[in-house]
């Protein structure tokens, strides 16, 4: 999930005017993970400090994934700048099926109506 959150995250920043380079990327994900990493640290020794557990192995385990998959997004992207978005707008939903609120709300009621019958 991660990796389509980037990819959008991308694609967003490029339709403001920000542009990017493998570079970029490459540091991006270098600025994250020493500072995930350091965050790390801080929260185990509040977490020591008030009697707590912090699983650092699980946390780190994470920030690597994380980071691994701001790289891959962002090389994803410059390979394919112009690829379109995932997820459409719902504007541009409700413009291909205008009726979709009034559809979806008897598909809810039908449903729970079905879940109510003994």
């Amino acid at each position: 999930m991660s990796l389509d959150i980037a990819k959008a995250l991308y694609r967003k920043l490029a339709t403001q005017g920000v542009t990017f380079s493998a570079e970029g990327f490459r540091t991006l994900k270098a600025t994250y993970y020493r500072l995930a990493l350091d965050l790390i640290e801080a929260y185990d020794h509040d977490a020591v400090m008030n009697g707590l557990s912090l699983d650092r192995h699980a946390e780190e385990r994470a920030v690597e994934l994380f980071a691994a998959n701001l790289l891959e997004a962002g090389n994803a992207f410059l390979d394919n700048p112009g690829e379109r978005p995932f997820i459409p707008s719902w504007n541009r939903v409700r413009a291909a099926i205008p009726d979709l609120a009034t559809r979806m709300y008897a598909a809810v009621e039908a449903d729970n109506d079905r879940s109510q019958t003994p």
